[in-house]
This record gives structure tokens, sequence and C-alpha cells, in this order.
């Protein structure tokens, strides 16, 4: 007897526990989606009551020419605002990226019992979790989206432990995705005041862990009662997306002083060779709220099945995050207090994503 869509606790065993996942649900040929998807309507994505960025991408080749202080201007001017921006000529390959988008679909395509031998609990290694939602235990609605994460320790670990349909490609993408961070990171660190012989130091400590995840979102038979992922920021430093061709990744903007921004949301239309980048609640904290992690979310379609592969660059479990002294000494007053960065991993992961309410654990 198949399980039981209708009863939770019959889906959840098959979805969560048996790590058939999201995937394993439509490819049981589900007509309608279960109720323990169906957002309340506050949550839902209206496609068409969002605009476009309308933002050109930022040519990172730039900054080692004549035009270097206009695209510092940009990467500062990006992430003091909408904290979203997406950056062309950026040293990744085109070819790796088409590489990237397929090796996903060749991990989440196996059999369900091959990619559940990576559930938690069961992993060959703690760095390497397969799972689906967010914290499916504490969630009202599930978020309809299945996830391999894999933390970066050594190359070895790496090409022992992370599965061998995308472990190759996936190492490579981190690798050649650091320069540019660190380029990035460096416009912005020196923006904050931070001493030329300093950033350096400021910019390890922020890159400490790295992280590639590959998200799967399968086509949705009822995409307007679901999100892919639900209202949230990063918790990290910088975030490197790779979207594909579908697209669905949605920011808000925060409302401004002056009442004339109301906090709409607009889309960020995947771009061919481009890659987006978002600030982390860490930068937000360490920049004093200079910087802005932006709310972002993610929506389903009905249409096709879709991936996208991030990198998230985070502190140590062991580092202290705090607003930097340049930075209090410039505003007069520090908006969050100091915390250990494990505790901060530990608040945000022991809850259902909810906008930007992650930050609340470290303000003052």
């Amino acid at each position: 007897m198949g399980p039981n869509f209708n009863d939770a606790n019959s889906l959840f065993k098959f979805v969560v526990q048996d790590g058939n996942g999201v995937k394993g649900l439509v490819d049981a040929g589900l007509s309608k989606v279960p109720h323990q998807y169906i957002q309340p309507p506050e949550e839902r994505i209206e496609k068409q009551s969002a605009s476009s960025t309308g933002l050109s991408p930022i040519d990172l080749s730039k900054l080692d020419g004549p035009d270097h202080d206009k695209v510092v201007e940009e990467i500062i001017g990006a992430a003091g605002n909408l904290g979203f921006f997406q950056v062309v000529n950026h040293g990744v390959p085109l070819e790796l990226l088409e590489s990237l988008k397929e090796s996903a679909y060749s991990f989440f395509g196996q059999e369900p019992e091959k990619k559940a031998v990576y559930r938690k609990g069961s992993s060959p290694s703690q760095n390497v979790k397969y799972g689906t939602s967010f914290v499916p235990e504490k969630e009202k609605a599930l978020e309809w989206k299945d996830y391999i994460s894999m933390v970066y320790t050594n190359d070895d670990d790496a090409l022992s432990y992370w599965p061998k349909e995308c472990r190759e490609v996936a190492l490579e993408y981190l690798r050649t995705s650091l320069n540019m961070v660190k380029k990035i990171l460096q416009v912005l660190i020196a923006n904050l005041g931070v001493a030329e012989e300093d950033s350096n130091k400021t910019i390890d400590s922020l890159i400490g862990l790295k992280m590639v995840n590959m998200n799967y979102y399968p086509k949705c038979p009822n995409p307007e009662l679901t999100v892919g992922v639900g209202r949230h920021s990063d918790l990290g430093s910088l975030t490197v997306l790779l979207q594909d061709g579908i697209g669905g990744l949605y920011v808000k903007l925060e409302e401004d002083k002056n009442g004339k921004n109301q906090g709409g949301w607009i889309e960020i239309p995947p771009i061919n060779g481009a890659l987006v980048i978002n600030i982390g609640d860490t930068l937000q904290i360490l920049s004093n709220g200079k910087y802005k992690s932006a709310e972002h979310r993610v929506r389903t379609t009905s249409t096709k099945s879709r991936v996208s592969i991030p990198i998230f660059t985070i502190p140590k479990p062991t580092e202290k995050i705090g607003p930097l002294p340049q930075v209090v000494e410039r505003n007069g007053l520090a908006r969050y207090r100091e915390v250990v960065f494990e505790d901060y991993m530990k608040n945000f992961f022991g809850n259902a994503h909810d906008g930007k309410k992650s930050l609340n654990f470290a303000e003052i």
C-alpha cells in the first residue's frame, strides 16, 4: 500500500524521513498540491504584482581598468540599497556554469534511495546533507524544494564524500568563485574604513567556511499556492548564486524613511552567464547596518523543474561577529552586539524562515 498524501504523518514520513523529497511526490503522479504545502495567502508569490529590477549587471573585469571607481560605486550602492546585484565577466567559465546545472539534474534525477544515503543521520559525512524544505519539523507550510548541501573543508574530503554526480564540478565552481568573492569583499571592507593591512585578515574571517548547495524545484501542479523558498535573508557574508534560465528569485525592497518605498517585491531575472551576489546577515552586522542583507524568496512553476546553485561564504563557528569599531565610531552607536557565530547559526537553523527575524538575535 502506497503512502497517503492526505495524511500529514504519512506524507512527512515519505517526503522527509524516507528521503523521497518533493520530487518523489511529483514522480508519484501528484495532480494537486497536498495541504501541507499550501502557504497562507500573505506568503504566496504573485508574479504579476512584482516588478523587475531593471538594473544592469556589474562588469567585474572593469575593476582592473579606468572604470574602477565607477564599478566600486556600483558595488557599494547595491550592497547598501537592495543587497542584491548581478555580475558578469566574473572569472567563472561559462562552460562550467552549464556543467553545474547538468550535474544538479544528474544528482536529483537519481532513484530516491541513492539520494537518501545523504540524509541527516545516515550521510557518510557530516559535511554532506540531502534534505527537503528548510526546517520541516517546525514549518507551518513546507517549501517546494529538495537540496544537497556540501560543506567544504579540504579537497580530499570533498572528493571522497561529495556525491560523485557533482563533486568535481561543484569543487571547481567553489575554487573559481573565491577570487571574485574576495575582490567584492575588498571593495566593501575598504569602504567601511578598514586599513589595507587589516583588510585580508577581515576577509579571511568572513569566508572561513564555504558551502555549495544544489537546489531542485520540481514542477508544481499549483504554483500559485506554494513557495520554493520562503522569505528569509542569508546568514553569512556573501552568497554567490547561479540561476538557471527559468527564474523565480524575488527580493524585497526595504521601506525607506520617507515612506516612498512600501517594501514591494522585485524579480531578479536570470541573465545568461551572470551570477547573482547577495549580502548576508554577517555583513549587515559587521557594517552596523550600512550594508543590507536582502530578504528574498523563490516561486515555483508548473511548466518545468528548475535548479539553482548557491555558494555560501560564512565565518567559522568559533568566530565572533559584531560591528567593526571603525563603523561604530563613525556612527556613534552600535546597532548589534558581538555574538559567537555558532550561536547565530543555531538560532538561524533552529527556526522556520520568517523574513529577517534572524537578525533580531544580534540586535541590541
